[in-house]
Formats: C-alpha cells, sequence, structure tokens
C-alpha cells in the first residue's frame, strides 16, 4: 500500500523544485478557464520529464497508475502551489477517446506526441446555432476518395490560435435521425481552407475563437471510430469534460478569499468576515463544495475503473459551474472597488507588473465576467438537467 504521506512530501518537493517564480505568478493571475498556452506548454513538459503529465490514461500509454487518493493529492497540491491550470483539450479529452476508439496506427502517431506536448489540440464541437444542442451540428464534411472535403464553421474554439491538431465533429449524412450522421475526425489546423478569427472575452481574454473551414481537405485516416458514428465517441469524450474537477481550484480560491476578508478591512472598521452575514455565506459556501468534491471523487473512481460515468458527469457539471460562479461572486463583493481596475498588464507572462491592490483584486472582475459563461459552455446547465431527467428519473 502506497504511504500518502510519502507520496505528498514527493508532489510538494517536485512543485517546489520545478514551477519557477514566473510560473507560479501566471498560475496566480489567471482569470480565464486555462493558462495560456506559452506558460501551460512550459509547465506541461515539466510534467512531461517527471512522467506525469498525462497521470490519469493507462500505464502501458504513459499513465501513473496512481491510486484514487494519489490522483487527489496531486490535483489538490498543483492548486495549492498556483500551478497553471493546462488546458484538458489534448490529455484529458481527445486522449482518452484515442486510447478507446482509435486504431493502433492512431494511438502510436497521437498518444507521443500528447505526453509531450508537441502537440497542442483545439476542439471543434460548438458552431453558431449548434452549442447545447449539438446534435444539430452543420459543419459538412463530403467523401472524396481518399479525403474529406470540409465546409462550414467552429466556434468558441478554445486556444485555436496556438493550437497545431484540432479534433471535429462533422456532418456526414443528414438522411436519418440527427445523432447518426456525425462523424469525428483528427486533422491539423493549418490545412489549406482553414482561417480562425479571434474572439475575445468581455474580461478582455482571447482564449476562443471561430474557426472557418472552406473546401478543406482531410485525410480518411483521420477518421475516429466509424464514419456517421461520431456521436458515440462524442458522448464518450463528453463525459471526461463534463466530470472534471470543480471542488478543490474553489475550495482553493475560497480559502484565499477568507484569507483576505479576514485581514483586510477595505475601508471598515472591521474585517469583512467580522460581518456575519457575509461570514454565512462563506460556511454554506464550503458545505456545498464539500459535497460536489464527494461526487467528483465518485466520477474519478469511475474513470480510474474503466467504468462509464453516465448522467452523474451532468449533476456535477451542474453544481460545479453554479458553484464556480458563487464563489467568484463572493470574490468581487470581498474586493469591492478594489476589483474595478483592469490590469491586463499586470496578469500578462513574465511582465513583472505588480497588480494594483493585490492578487485577488486583479483577478476579480475579470474572473467573475469569464465565469459568467460556466454554465453555458460544456453543453448549458439547462440541457444537463434534461439529460439527468431522462437518465435518472426516466421522464
Amino acid at each position: 500500500m502506497t504511504d500518502l504521506t510519502q507520496f505528498t512530501d514527493e508532489v510538494r518537493s517536485f512543485i517546489s523544485d520545478n514551477l519557477t517564480p514566473d510560473l507560479k505568478r501566471a498560475g496566480q493571475l489567471c482569470a480565464g478557464i486555462y493558462a495560456d498556452q506559452p506558460v501551460a506548454l512550459e509547465w506541461h513538459r515539466i510534467l512531461h520529464k517527471k512522467g506525469w503529465s498525462v497521470p490519469s490514461w493507462p500505464l502501458e500509454h504513459g499513465g501513473t497508475g496512481w491510486s484514487l487518493e494519489q490522483h487527489a493529492i496531486f490535483q489538490r497540491e498543483l492548486i495549492l502551489a498556483s500551478a497553471p491550470v493546462v488546458t484538458p483539450n489534448a490529455t484529458r479529452m481527445v486522449g482518452p477517446v484515442v486510447i478507446a476508439y482509435g486504431t493502433e496506427e492512431q494511438k502510436t502517431q497521437y498518444l507521443p506526441r500528447i505526453r509531450s506536448g508537441e502537440d497542442w489540440w483545439a476542439q471543434g464541437y460548438s458552431e453558431p446555432g449548434s452549442g447545447s444542442d449539438l446534435a444539430s451540428l452543420q459543419c459538412k464534411a463530403e467523401r472524396d476518395g481518399d479525403q474529406y472535403v470540409i465546409n462550414g464553421t467552429k466556434i468558441w474554439t478554445t486556444h485555436a490560435q496556438w493550437s497545431n491538431k484540432i479534433f471535429c465533429l462533422v456532418r456526414t449524412d443528414n438522411s436519418g435521425k440527427q445523432q447518426e450522421g456525425i462523424t469525428f475526425l483528427l486533422f491539423d489546423i493549418d490545412l489549406p481552407g482553414i482561417e480562425i478569427r479571434p474572439l475575445i472575452s468581455i474580461s478582455g481574454d482571447h482564449e476562443f475563437n471561430q474557426v472557418f473551414f472552406e473546401n478543406v481537405r482531410v485525410p480518411v485516416s483521420g477518421l475516429l471510430g466509424q464514419e456517421n458514428d461520431g456521436w458515440t465517441v462524442a458522448k464518450y469524450l463528453l463525459q471526461h469534460e463534463r466530470g472534471g474537477s470543480y471542488g478543490p481550484g474553489l475550495k482553493t480560491r475560497l480559502d484565499l478569499l477568507k484569507s483576505f476578508a479576514s485581514e483586510e478591512a477595505n475601508g471598515n472598521a472591521l474585517p469583512l468576515m467580522a460581518d456575519s452575514s457575509f461570514a454565512s455565506k462563506i460556511a454554506a459556501t464550503e458545505i456545498e463544495l464539500s459535497v460536489l468534491e464527494s461526487f467528483e471523487q465518485k466520477v474519478f473512481s469511475a474513470v480510474s475503473s474503466g467504468q462509464p460515468v453516465g448522467a452523474i458527469s451532468s449533476a456535477i457539471k451542474v453544481r460545479g459551474t453554479e458553484m464556480r460562479q458563487r464563489v467568484t461572486e463572493l470574490v468581487v463583493e470581498a474586493v469591492g472597488y478594489y476589483g474595478l481596475p483592469y490590469q491586463p498588464e499586470a496578469r500578462a507572462f513574465e511582465t513583472n507588473i505588480p497588480p494594483i491592490g493585490s492578487t485577488l483584486a486583479a483577478t476579480a472582475l475579470p474572473q467573475y465576467l469569464n465565469d459568467r459563461a460556466a454554465t453555458i459552455y460544456a453543453g448549458s446547465n439547462e440541457i444537463q438537467r434534461n439529460i439527468m431527467t431522462k437518465a435518472v428519473l426516466g421522464l
């Protein structure tokens, strides 16, 4: 049996020795969902050198073989150290579906480069008018010999501006049910006919893009799974995306907030935590986060043992995003007018410009604005509730 105390010490020592001041600062000042690719890639390569870039993968594909407890410790220590959050597009989304549905040739081609960070992946799912109702997508792919010819567009494509690969859902048949005519393709994002246009968020960050396809020729070798059965692959991937971990990160941010509210008077005679109304909000949020973490552990246990996640991933997506919004609202309430200045220079990588007020104040409003979308992306919470009513209640 693994000595968890010894393992925790190993993780802490590794982070202490390898998380540079610049990377730590970038992690603390990130207001988006994930760190910018230059930051994330540098940290990913450090993890890869240690053999920890894809810890949840099977051992034969470079995973660690850790227990559920070890995975939880690893994630907690990364969050506590303010390590940059690496986008899961490659390691936790396309990687697991290549392992599950890919040919041996595809596994050999893609998995090592995902582990090392040589390939950076974008997700081609949502379209204008086809977000939560993903099965209505219209980006079309027609077979022409040993190629697919793609025409259409994808939107909200995270990190497309930095990616060299994309996994994409396309419409290959309109004759049956919507879900039956979708195909899952893997291909280079710099092929002729692809145009990437930035979408700047309300917080001023460039995380998202719209991608246009005009007669883009993709080799048939990029087909993952069977033609017209891409919905099966997509559902498997979405379970991994929606069943992510919210609890540890939110608890850490809440702890930072408590510390700030206990020490910072904000112009009042007493610290904010002395206000019983605010303190009760913090206590209620802590309790709900503990419940959320217990559900997340169930999902992680299922994934680790190769079992299907099912509708519980939808429940976690709903609760996790709602809690994410609640915590950012509490942070904005706590920092008050210190959160008003727009500080993109202070949040930029390697600028070393100190934030006005505090790190918490510099990221409070951008995170609040970014998190308005949390209950919409990865399938809106309204859609997730519909999934739960069908799968769990049988309605």
